[in-house]
């Protein structure tokens, strides 16, 4: 009788344990869906360190650590929830990897990058490991090329995001509570942000801290702004709070925002939401280009790959923007790509964690190409980037000195701002080297000109080649396109394109040419005798076409060549549409070839413009009769008549 009693007290004991863990799960799991991940962790471990095992404990205790940067804890959990061997979802092994390499084991942390790949081969990320085994030795020989300094500046709590404004710098800051009373956040339990200056001093250090604006100041988060050039306009992110007014997405989540605020009589006030804005999603980090003309900013609206991804807006006047649009899978991948900058030099820095890094957030940059899109992604390397989280990073590239932010260890605070001096830019060269021969005889042709073009056809150098028939050129760009045009008296001129890999190392182009068996007169057509296309337009359009450019680029040369020449622009139509209006666009037509011959070197005394309209169809399509669009393109073309030697 006594063992049934002594039993039944530790039956119920046993269920009134059961019945309080549950209960602050409960409590923990609630705190967790609110973002309050300080509060939920300690209810979590708790809940663990009396024996309580669960994947969705372990998963939780991990990423309340994990979204708040404190990775080297994450990964305790983490590790705890693998050796519980069961399954769990993709994303976990690509978590417990980053947090591997924040404690810097990189070798399990690229065993469960494998792991990864295996089970999400998929996902952008698992492809960019499988494409880049060898990125930590990439990352190392992009390293060393930055001297970084501490900052006075820093407080005991959170000072990250800077931006330049005139003779100061701008910066986010949890430090202590001013203005409208500020509550304290549950992500973090340390107070909303709010906006401080900074001046920074002849030898570049930052003094005279100080609050930006009362008024830009409200009871949330204010951060990460950028000012145009003249100080007079300020993009910032908030919390959705604007005017008294709290914005909540469908779950009662208050998000991020981008407001705008103009510098009047030494004020910031007109305080605007940007209109693609949402309740509904979270857009936050504003960055201007250049010319400041484009916003670029991240979020993770609809369409997002990730977590977050990179967008870029036009800038219209009078606060009309154009439709955002996602930079793509160049930039962004199915982890966070955040806190873009743009530089003087159109590159653009970001952080992610979805490209191969050293661990949490780490630095990148892409150089922009002519027509906005962006090319290859590089880790900008130590010491720039650490095991930890590396963000809002921004450069002044005229005097190479800049700012960034991490949570590294050793720091003052929780996440604190560093100066740096960059000392060597991130480049990779190719050399591009060859020879020039005669096609038929495969003899070697010495003091043949060439010429090395990039992709949209400017000129980058001209050299001769030597007694051996051979050239080189150092100074090509890894992944870039370039054309390599030959020139020599007697053969026909022709060009190559030439792709470059994205890797350092040499390119061998070998060229031949042939020899030019016609007699050039007057009368003759140059397209004809150097074997060059046609230049054709698009339907009802004089715009010279790329495809134009490069040819008429060759007749150019020519023309340098023999410099008594001179030539008849001779621009014909299709059939269709009246003949008078084609008569007027064919003269257009030559005047447009005539004026890009002109901007290229050849004195417009040289040239003459002239068109012909549909009066000289070289085919059947005449009025009436029935046609394909390339047999109607054939007669919209330009053609190059020598009529002086």
């Amino acid at each position: 009788m006594k063992s049934k009693i002594l039993l039944s007290i530790l039956i119920l004991g046993l269920g009134l344990e059961s019945h309080a863990q549950n209960s602050q799960i409960k409590k923990a799991e609630k705190e967790y869906e609110q973002f309050a991940y300080i509060d939920a962790i300690k209810i979590y471990e708790n809940v663990a360190q009396k024996g309580y095992k669960s994947v969705d404990l372990f998963q939780k205790l991990g990423n309340a650590y994990y979204f708040n940067g404190q990775l080297p804890q994450a990964n305790k959990w983490y590790k705890a929830l693998f050796l519980l061997n069961q399954t769990v979802d993709p994303e976990y092994y690509y978590r417990y990897s980053q947090t591997l390499k924040s404690i810097e084991d990189y070798d399990n942390a690229d065993k469960m990058l494998n792991a990864f790949n295996r089970v999400n081969g998929n996902d952008s990320r698992a492809k960019l490991y499988e494409a880049n085994k060898d990125y930590y030795a990439v990352i190392l020989q992009n390293s060393g090329r930055y001297n970084i300094e501490t900052l006075d500046i820093n407080s005991e709590l959170s000072d990250y995001g800077t931006s330049f404004l005139e003779d100061k710098i701008v910066f986010a800051s949890t430090r202590e509570q001013r203005g409208i009373s500020k509550s304290i956040q549950k992500w973090t339990n340390q107070a909303f942000s709010a906006l401080y200056t900074a001046k920074i001093g002849a030898n570049g250090t930052l003094e005279k801290t100080q609050p930006l604006s009362n008024i830009v100041d409200s009871k949330y988060n204010e951060a990460t702004p950028v000012f145009t050039k003249d100080g007079k306009t300020m993009y910032f992110t908030r919390n959705n709070y604007n005017e008294g007014r709290k914005g909540k997405d469908s779950e009662g989540k208050n998000l991020l925002k981008i407001y705008k605020a103009t510098l009047i009589n030494g004020k910031w006030t007109n305080i605007i939401e940007l209109p693609f804005n949402s309740d509904d999603f979270s857009t936050a980090h504003p960055a201007l280009s250049a010319d400041e003309k484009i916003l670029y900013f991240a979020s993770n609206r609809p369409g997002t790959l990730g977590d977050s991804d990179i967008y870029k807006v036009t800038i219209y006047n009078n606060d009309l923007f154009g439709i955002p649009e996602n930079l793509g899978n160049t930039i962004n991948t199915e982890g966070k790509e955040t806190f873009p900058f743009i530089s003087a030099e159109n590159e653009l820095y970001f952080s992610s964690n979805g490209h191969p890094g050293l661990g949490g957030l780490d630095v990148f940059v892409s150089k922009m190409n002519a027509n906005g899109s962006f090319g290859k992604v590089s880790n900008v390397g130590t010491p720039i980037n650490s095991s930890m989280d590396d963000f809002t990073f921004v450069i002044n590239t005229a005097s190479q000195k800049g700012y960034f932010s991490s949570n590294r260890e050793g720091g003052k605070g929780y996440d604190d701002i560093y100066g740096f001096t960059e000392t060597k830019k991130l480049s990779c060269e190719q050399l591009i080297a060859g020879t020039v021969t005669d096609k038929k005889t495969q003899s070697l042709l010495a003091g043949a000109k060439v010429i090395l073009l990039d992709e949209q056809m400017n000129v980058i150098k001209e050299f001769l080649t030597n007694d051996k028939g051979s050239f080189t050129y150092d100074k090509t760009e890894c992944g870039k396109v370039y054309y390599i045009r030959v020139i020599k008296e007697d053969y026909l001129t022709t060009e190559e394109k030439v792709t470059l890999p994205f890797e350092e190392g040499k390119t061998e182009v070998n060229i031949g040419i042939e020899k030019n068996l016609e007699k050039i007169t007057i009368g003759t057509d140059l397209a004809k005798v150097f074997a060059i296309e046609m230049i054709y337009f698009d339907l009802d359009k004089s715009d010279i076409r790329p495809d134009a450019a490069l040819d008429i680029s060759k007749v150019v040369e020519v023309m340098k060549q023999y410099p008594n020449m001179k030539i008849e622009v001779a621009s014909h139509t299709d059939s269709r549409a009246s003949k008078a209006y084609n008569l007027a666009l064919s003269q257009k037509r030559a005047q447009s070839t005539m004026d890009f011959m002109i901007k290229s070197g050849i004195d417009k005394d040289r040239l003459q413009a002239k068109g012909y309209g549909e009066s000289q169809l070289i085919n059947k399509c005449s009025d009436g009769v029935a046609c394909s669009e390339q047999e109607h393109q054939q007669n919209r073309r330009s053609q190059f008549i020598i009529i002086a030697m």
